[in-house]
């Protein structure tokens, strides 16, 4: 099993040296092409955003002292702005995956992922952003992010975004991390909730408040996630609204503390009859820069009222602690850095909770504990390659990966 492991990275490594290092890569994604910047504007490394590339985010995805008239087709309206060249762009994650508890212990995911994207602007002070996921794992996953963004609405500090994006981007951005292990407890749903802090359709208000540093963020979503429309031609499928609140506090110019509540409530009726099941997040978190480190740490509680719509309802608690270190030598001037994960998920809902159920349900096990050690090198701006190794303290089992993320 090892010497097979072996035999694919040195593979993939031949190959990576043999086709990636002879020459630069030329490509660059829309939003560098379109300002003629580089990529390190906004990334160090690609995708984790920099402040600026964060503050450019938040204006819309345009750069307001460069924009030119002359980049956009007007037609002699001024009530039209259409970008004169459509600004597109191509992600491409690849790896190789090495697990010795899997069923398939070592698996070439070539490509994992190939995301078409597009953002800019719609209008002044308005943009947009989406992307359609042309290959996830293999399947057509279809968009995922797609979103209309208003900023500085009456000229104040208070933006709108209005589409579908992850209501867990207030805390950390799941698409912006550098390891290929995820922030596990974001994507975790407690017994049939339909309930996690990924994707869903609604509503997000940024707003900052620039006298004392402090950053607002209040979201409405539906909490169904982002599947298909009903028969009734409906996306939500009960008559409930999730609300999520988020404050984050600077300490000086290296350092933030922050807190985060979500509240939802949802529905099944079925031949038990009418369940609700209520969810509450909260907790805190903070993150800290200290010369060549980041450190961003936070923990969260998770209580649904009634995870398996049974009519003898009991609350069941899920917690988790998100650690993450990322040292960068050169600071933005490097080229290759360390990040080190630990995801830890306990959950009060266990295997003889579903013993009512077990003829017809499966139970699967929310507990998680894995810590993560990533090294990224960046071949180009636009393309970085890295190695990471993952230990699954629960199942005692170990994860290699080697793989390239690239952006064109």
């Amino acid at each position: 099993m090892l010497k097979n492991f072996i035999y694919i990275l040195i593979l993939i490594v031949t190959i990576l040296f043999i086709a990636l290092f002879p020459e630069d890569a030329e490509a660059i994604p829309a939003f560098a092409r379109k300002y003629k910047v580089s990529c390190t504007t906004c990334h160090a490394p690609i995708p984790k955003l920099k402040p600026y590339g964060a503050e450019f985010a938040g204006n819309g995805f345009v750069i307001p002292e460069e924009e030119k008239e002359r980049d956009y087709i007007t037609a002699g309206d001024s009530l039209l702005w259409l970008n004169r060249n459509f600004p597109i762009a191509v992600r491409f994650d690849a790896y190789g995956v090495y697990d010795d508890k899997a069923p398939v212990e070592n698996d070439l995911q070539l490509p994992w992922g190939v995301k078409l994207l597009s953002g800019g602007n719609l209008y002044k002070n308005i943009g947009y952003y989406f992307y359609f996921y042309l290959s996830e794992r293999g399947e057509v996953a279809g968009i995922e992010d797609a979103y209309i963004h208003f900023n500085n609405i009456f000229n104040t500090n208070l933006d709108v975004m209005v589409g579908q994006f992850q209501t867990s981007d207030p805390l950390l951005k799941r698409e912006l991390r550098l390891t290929f292990e995820d922030y596990t407890f974001y994507t975790k749903r407690v017994g049939f909730s339909k309930i996690n802090l990924t994707y869903d359709r609604g509503i997000m208000m940024p707003y900052t408040i620039d006298k004392t540093g402090t950053d607002l963020v209040f979201l409405v979503v539906n909490g169904a996630g982002i599947g298909d429309a009903g028969e009734d031609r409906k996306f939500d499928d009960d008559k409930f609204k999730n609300y999520g609140f988020r404050i984050n506090q600077a300490v000086g110019e290296f350092a933030s503390i922050g807190a985060f509540i979500y509240y939802g409530r949802e529905r099944v009726t079925d031949t038990l009859g009418v369940n609700d099941n209520e969810v509450t997040y909260i907790g805190p978190d903070v993150n800290l820069t200290v010369g060549k480190f980041e450190l961003t740490g936070q923990y969260l509680l998770r209580k649904d009222t009634n995870p398996l719509f049974i009519p003898s309802a009991e609350s069941k608690n899920t917690s988790a602690i998100i650690a993450e270190i990322i040292f960068a030598p050169k600071k933005e001037r490097s080229r290759y850095y360390f990040t080190f994960l630990y995801n830890w998920v306990d959950s009060d809902l266990k295997e003889e909770d579903f013993a009512p159920l077990a003829p017809y349900f499966e139970f699967n096990s929310l507990q998680y504990h894995t810590a993560t050690l990533n090294w990224t090198y960046e071949l180009a701006r636009n393309l970085r390659f890295l190695v990471e190794l993952t230990r699954d303290i629960e199942l005692e089992a170990n994860r290699g990966v080697l793989g390239i993320v690239s952006a064109f």
